[in-house]
């Protein structure tokens, strides 16, 4: 599925996962920045809504709709040749928790690899299927890591680690071409798809209780450190992981 509107001179970001949560909350943060977007995800009736829902608020702005599995690389190569132009933010923000794990070596090797999939694969194969069209100078990449990426939390936390890793080398190799590249680690934001079927009040009163701020977090506001990076004041800052969390975890990253 593609869908947009007349081609325009707005720069561009190119956001997986971007039909609801945080990477909704960004595409309309950045729509209204300035920029032309590219939704990428696996479900067509919610890419629709959301593209619907950001030309409502910004109709200058252009919305391409791509449904793909980024865990594929030939889904990967195919969204990619379907992208229009370049690229000026890549938001890697596609992922997911795997919680089910079966008996014994088998189980916590599938439990570690869905994880590893779901969150690294999905980033590291757009990334670089995407590395030529990024553009230079200036061009932003920004992956969306976790607080359980900093204090653990089994397979999704040791892949989220592993995107913090994959980042800080990207970061060191693009920074000759002023391409920047960051991570940024939200805390408890409970009004997301991540936390469906899991949003009980024992499990926010518990989250609650580790936040000093005594608050959830918003998609907006995640979406507020993804404006910052992708825009120009931004620009000196990379290979960086910008946490957000209410000061549940304190001066790491």
């Amino acid at each position: 599925m593609t869908t947009h509107t007349e081609a325009s001179v707005r720069p561009q970001a190119v956001i997986s996962g971007g039909g609801s949560g945080i990477g909704l909350a960004s595409a309309l943060r950045l729509a209204r920045d300035g920029f032309d977007l590219c939704l990428l995800g696996r479900r067509e009736e919610v890419l629709r809504q959301a593209a619907d829902r950001i030309r409502e608020q910004t109709p200058e702005a252009r919305v391409q709709c791509i449904v793909a599995d980024l865990q594929d690389p030939a889904q990967v190569a195919r969204a990619a040749a379907e992208i229009d132009g370049s690229v000026d933010v890549l938001l890697n923000n596609a992922g997911g928790n795997v919680l089910d794990r079966g008996e014994g070596l088998e189980g916590i090797a599938e439990h570690f690899e869905a994880n590893f999939r779901l969150n690294v694969l999905t980033a590291v194969l757009l990334t670089e299927e995407l590395l030529p069209r990024i553009a230079r100078p200036g061009g932003r990449i920004i992956s969306i890591s976790s607080i359980a990426a900093l204090r653990g939390a089994n397979g999704y936390g040791a892949a989220k680690a592993a995107i913090h890793g994959w980042m800080m080398g990207l970061a060191e190799q693009l920074a000759p071409e002023l391409i920047t590249v960051n991570s940024i680690a939200p805390g408890f934001v409970p009004d997301t798809g991540f936390w469906d079927s899991r949003r009980t009040p024992e499990t926010i009163a518990s989250r609650l209780a580790q936040i000093p701020m005594n608050r959830p977090g918003t998609p907006d506001e995640v979406a507020g450190a993804v404006a910052y990076l992708a825009g120009p004041e931004g620009g000196w800052t990379t290979g960086q992981i910008l946490q957000v969390n209410g000061g549940a975890l304190l001066g790491r990253g």
